[in-house]
């Protein structure tokens, strides 16, 4: 499952420059799925929704940070464990029950994102 970051976050920033897929942003910032990754052209999101990858998309959190899931691989395939959990000072990215993901389903978008 991609892990999320709950609402107790403080904003301190200490998971952003953790996170190998470059997946979490400041609440509020827009993301690209082309931040921190090798992907060129499009890409399809997980909802179905085809994007360029040089694309804003909406923040998905406006008052703290936020892991974006179709970025998120839990650090599989780089970490032992989820490298913003460890580092959270507050224990708030935790794993998301909405988003169960298999070791191969985060390998995979791994790969995608890292061509």
């Amino acid at each position: 499952m991609a892990i999320i970051i709950t609402d107790e976050c403080i904003n301190c920033g200490a998971c952003e420059p953790e996170c190998p897929n470059n997946a979490i942003y400041e609440g509020g910032v827009e993301w690209k799925i082309a931040d921190g990754t090798n992907v060129k052209g499009n890409y399809t999101l997980e909802d179905g929704k085809n994007v360029s990858v040089s694309d804003d998309q909406e923040p998905v959190e406006e008052d703290y940070y936020y892991i974006v899931p179709d970025k998120c691989t839990e650090c599989v395939g780089f970490h032992e464990e989820p490298q913003c959990a460890a580092v959270c000072p507050v224990d708030c990215c935790v794993p998301d029950p909405d988003r169960e993901e298999t070791e191969d389903q985060l390998l995979a978008r791994k790969s995608r994102l890292h061509v």
